[in-house]
């Protein structure tokens, strides 16, 4: 499909470049198949569901992975985008053509890491130097990687490593949020288990790639950047018990919904899963695994506006957005949610 397709104006006044505060304090458009839209609070999701139904977090956690450092005199930023090992990291780097393999960068807090390798994409493995483990050489010299419509507008400071943190955020490996699941708080959560509506969780380490404008103007030559991910054995029991009871599987943000999908077979049964995922969902793909999707909203001809055209329908999603933009919706990483419901 023609990525046009997938286009529409945003004005800028509508990206979010903060929170809103609290966090469940955020706006919620409902989208069904048909009807008409629902404006609607993040803090309704509970009556907006049934008991039996199960709502699937991502549990990664995100780190510091934006570095600024030398090569001799030239300037080099690199922004971490999937582990390899103890040590290497594929990163991608601005100021790129300054680097070569065999060099030596030196980013703050003492910590360096020489450009081992080249890739196709014009990204590098870096392998970092000593014997600490890397999260902890992040700490030192490394800042949150703020999506670019957010980075490009205003400063990354103290209070992004916070505010760019889910309250689920456990295991350390990603390098941007699973952003539907900060809208979530400890109040919020409970009145979900009040009404009977469970949780699961599973880990999806989102890389950098997620941020990467699709350059092929046909969806069909578009790569995707691969992604580890883990489902426990008996998250996907419970999952498809859940399902078998006539409860509906919610994935909260398309991270959880493109594992799920991933670890799905074709008679809609959820398996284990470890390992890296590519998987691109465009319109005509059939989901064997969600029910349902908590999102937020999503860049014009992105890879995730092109996922919920795929759930709901390309005109149904464009009418949607097209709503949200009227009504003044905050868009983006920090901004307000959906809730699809085909």
């Amino acid at each position: 499909m023609n990525i046009d397709l997938f286009d529409f104006a945003l004005p800028p006044g509508r990206i979010a470049l903060r929170p809103v505060r609290p966090r469940d304090a955020a706006r919620m458009l409902v989208v069904r198949n048909e009807g008409g839209f629902e404006d609607r609070g993040v803090r309704e999701l509970p009556q907006l569901l049934r008991a039996g139904d199960v709502l699937v977090f991502n549990d990664t956690r995100v780190i510091p992975a934006q570095l600024e450092g030398r090569r001799g005199e030239a300037r080099i930023g690199a922004t971490l985008h999937k582990r390899i090992d103890l040590r290497r990291w594929q990163a991608f780097i601005r100021n790129a053509k300054r680097l070569k393999e065999g060099d030596l960068i030196t980013f703050g807090g003492g910590v360096t890491a020489q450009a081992e390798a080249r890739h196709a994409d014009g990204s590098f493995t870096l392998c970092f130097a000593g014997d600490e483990p890397v999260e902890l050489l992040l700490e030192r010299a490394g800042t949150m990687p703020l999506p670019p419509y957010i980075a490009g507008k205003r400063g990354t400071d103290a209070q992004d490593r916070e505010d760019y943190q889910t309250m689920f955020a456990r295991e350390d490996g990603a390098v941007a949020a699973p952003t539907a699941s900060l809208h979530f708080t400890d109040e919020l959560v409970a009145a979900l288990d009040a009404a009977g509506i469970a949780r699961e969780m599973l880990t999806l380490h989102v890389g950098a790639g997620t941020f990467l404008p699709v350059k092929a103007q046909d969806t069909a030559d578009h790569v995707m950047h691969a992604e580890w991910g883990r489902i426990e054995p008996a998250v996907a029991e419970r999952l498809n018990a859940a399902r078998a009871a006539g409860g509906r599987v919610i994935a909260v943000g398309t991270t959880s919904l493109r594992l799920l999908e991933s670890a799905t077979g074709e008679e809609g049964v959820i398996a284990p899963f470890a390992g890296d995922t590519d998987i691109f969902i465009t319109p005509g793909y059939r989901f064997r695994a969600v029910d349902g999707l908590m999102t937020n909203f999503h860049l014009p001809k992105s890879t995730l506006f092109m996922l919920v055209s795929a759930m709901m329908g390309r005109e149904r999603m464009q009418a949607a957005y097209a709503h949200a933009i009227a009504a003044e919706c905050r868009f983006y990483s920090y901004g307000d949610s959906s809730l699809l419901l085909p």
